[in-house]
């Protein structure tokens, strides 16, 4: 038995949230591309990787006007069967990108860090392109089923359904949890070492290992917040789908379309991640953080620090000719 939900929070909040993300990311992730393709020359290993993050999150943010349409017209989709399979599978196939981009760029920050003589470190940008491309046709695989959904009706256009049969794990819910929990643990495991290693050691000091850590930080923290909502609420829409097998009634539906409700709010927050993710250019790319600060009129970091450096060397010298005397 399938629960069509139709909250109200689906279509009074959902489509403004939507709308919203829509715009930062777009803001954003156009900016960094713009950055990538005309500015930031040369490129390193790490830049293929940030580029194809912003390129997922760019073309995920190319769905989610239609997904507000979709709620600003109480779950109706007038898009055609076709383009409904399409942004699902671009929603899908963008957001699994850009778990597995930031997992490779918690990686990349791992091995530079812990292992600084590790091929990895001296690959060139032709190598980390293949890498990329391997990484993209893992996402494809996972998420093409989409392209072949079978809708309900003429007008839902949804992955994601709330039901009450008892085999609730779908293929595409199942990656959707099990690609989540093995990005955590790898970046877990990436940030863990790279704490463990630095403690007591003088490579503390080092600021461009502590803008490594900084960094890797950012980067589960942005993953947990946008990702870990929404896998709980899976789980538990499997724990209560499972409990409620069979059950038909009016109130057994009820918890579904709650669950269902928090799931979709939630799923939100993993779209929220492409208007975010620009803050992980802005502390890996002195170029993107220099165009940032001009627009808003703070003026370049580089010259800023320098600033702050020539001060501190001053009072130094003041100090050093005042013991003089």
């Amino acid at each position: 038995m399938r629960c069509v939900n139709q909250a109200f929070v689906l279509i009074r909040v959902l489509p403004y949230v939507l709308v919203a993300e829509f715009i930062l990311g777009v803001i954003g992730n156009g900016m960094a591309l713009w950055i990538f393709l005309f500015r930031l020359k040369p490129w390193k290993s790490s830049t293929v990787l940030l580029f194809n993050l912003a390129l997922a999150d760019f073309l995920l943010n190319m769905a989610l006007p239609f997904r507000a349409s979709y709620y600003f017209s109480k779950l109706r989709w007038h898009f055609g069967h076709a383009f409904c399979n399409v942004s699902l599978f671009l929603l899908a196939a963008n957001r699994s990108g850009s778990i597995f981009f930031l997992v490779a760029i918690a990686v990349d920050r791992y091995v530079r860090v812990a292992h600084p003589h590790h091929a990895l470190n001296s690959l060139s940008v032709g190598k980390a392109a293949c890498g990329a491309a391997a990484l993209w046709l893992v996402t494809l695989s996972m998420t093409a089923h989409l392209l072949a959904h079978e809708r309900h009706n003429g007008t839902d256009c949804d992955s994601y359904t709330a039901d009450l049969e008892g085999h609730a794990v779908s293929w595409h819910t199942g990656v959707f949890v099990f690609s989540f929990y093995l990005a955590l643990a790898i970046m877990v495991f990436c940030t863990c070492s790279i704490i463990a290693r630095l403690r007591g050691r003088q490579l503390a000091q080092q600021a461009h290992i502590r803008r490594a850590l900084f960094l890797i930080v950012v980067v589960v923290l942005l993953f947990v917040v946008c990702f870990l909502p929404s896998n709980i609420s899976q789980v538990l829409i499997w724990i209560r789908a499972s409990q409620l097998s069979g059950n038909h009634t009016g109130s057994a539906c009820d918890t579904m379309k709650d669950l269902n409700t928090a799931f979709y709010m939630s799923i939100s927050l993993t779209y929220l991640s492409s208007a975010l993710d620009p803050v992980v250019y802005y502390f890996s790319i002195p170029t993107f953080k220099n165009m940032c600060r001009r627009a808003m009129n703070l003026g370049n970091a580089d010259s800023t620090t320098e600033e702050a450096n020539k001060k501190t060397k001053s009072r130094e010298l003041g100090s050093q000719s005042m013991s003089q005397l």
